[in-house]
């Protein structure tokens, strides 16, 4: 309630509209007595997917955060938990089962981390000595089982997570000032992305992982045997100029089944004519930019003018300093 309250949700009018329901599982879902909380490992294996840092390093590629190249996890999750709540119920007889996985207002990594599936790290997103390349499940039930013991924080006194953040966003450890994290900007944020935070997003155009590629613990992460979350459509490899080319219909296919679709076309190019702003500059990504400029989306037209703008300042600096 007090991070509502300094307004760090942005324009997510959905956290302060469900407010403290998602601490009160009972009035979510009422009879609930228990809450088991899983895991599902996104993580491909090196030959699988291109690195990430690679992809960072290279402004000319388009960065997609980790967990969205391949399909959409939200049903996958669901389903594994609705196949969970049919074991326990051939071992106990009938129950009252509900499966959620960012669907609903739930605090899934309070819970995750009183279930003792990790502990929250100082980006706020669940962390365990395996890392925290992975997603949650929540299976309210009416059954009372006996609580699992909350686990211990293991991050003592690294804060990698808080230096790396590109635009500051991790304000101090466990705060998260939603307003200024790429993942909310390019994925939660509707409207134009603030001026000054534009170049601060570099190549990314849907999600970040800087805090997760930062954190030590996941070097000891253990790669995903799911083959559902490899890379679709080449994602991992795609350049900017390329993704900017799709049509609304190649868009809409191409993301048939994926949670890169639920942003919609029109911020699909404004993310990634930011990008092509920040990018060096070059004839190819100014015709790019300029193919597009007449768009009848006010907001895509807008974040197109400011990636010319952009470009024409950088193409200038060299006979500047000349």
């Amino acid at each position: 309630m007090d991070w509502l309250a300094r307004g760090w949700h942005g324009e997510m009018d959905y956290m302060a509209r469900h407010g403290a329901t998602r601490a009160r599982p009972a009035e979510l879902v009422p009879g609930t007595a228990s809450i088991i909380s899983v895991r599902l490992d996104y993580l491909q294996k090196a030959d699988a997917a291109a690195d990430a840092w690679a992809n960072l390093g290279d402004p000319e590629r388009a960065y997609v955060s980790r967990y969205a190249l391949g399909r959409d996890y939200h049903k996958l999750v669901r389903m594994g938990l609705a196949k969970l709540a049919e074991r326990i119920a051939s071992e106990v007889g009938p129950f009252q089962a509900r499966p959620f996985s960012d669907s609903a207002p739930v605090l899934e990594v309070a819970l995750a981390s009183r279930a003792s599936l990790g502990w929250r790290g100082k980006h706020t997103l669940l962390l365990t000595q395996e890392g925290s390349w992975f997603f949650l499940g929540e299976l309210f039930t009416d059954l009372a089982f006996p609580p699992d013991a909350p686990d211990q924080p293991h991050c003592g006194s690294c804060q990698a997570c808080l230096d790396i953040c590109p635009t500051g966003a991790i304000i101090a450890p466990y705060q998260l000032d939603a307003r200024r994290c790429i993942s909310y900007l390019t994925i939660e944020h509707a409207s134009a992305i603030p001026v000054e935070l534009r170049p601060l997003l570099g190549n990314r155009i849907y999600g970040c992982d800087d805090c997760q590629l930062a954190c030590p613990w996941n070097r000891f992460a253990h790669p995903a045997g799911q083959p559902d979350f490899q890379p679709r459509h080449g994602l991992d490899t795609a350049t900017l100029i390329d993704l900017f080319a799709w049509s609304e219909a190649e868009f809409l296919a191409r993301f048939e089944g994926s949670a890169i679709r639920r942003i919609g076309f029109e911020r699909w190019l404004r993310n990634i004519a930011v990008a092509l702003g920040n990018a060096p500059p070059g004839a190819a990504a100014r015709n790019a930019l300029e193919a597009r400029r007449d768009h009848p989306s006010a907001l895509v037209r807008e974040h197109l003018q400011w990636a010319l703008s952009r470009q024409a300042e950088k193409h200038a600096e060299p006979s500047r300093s000349a």
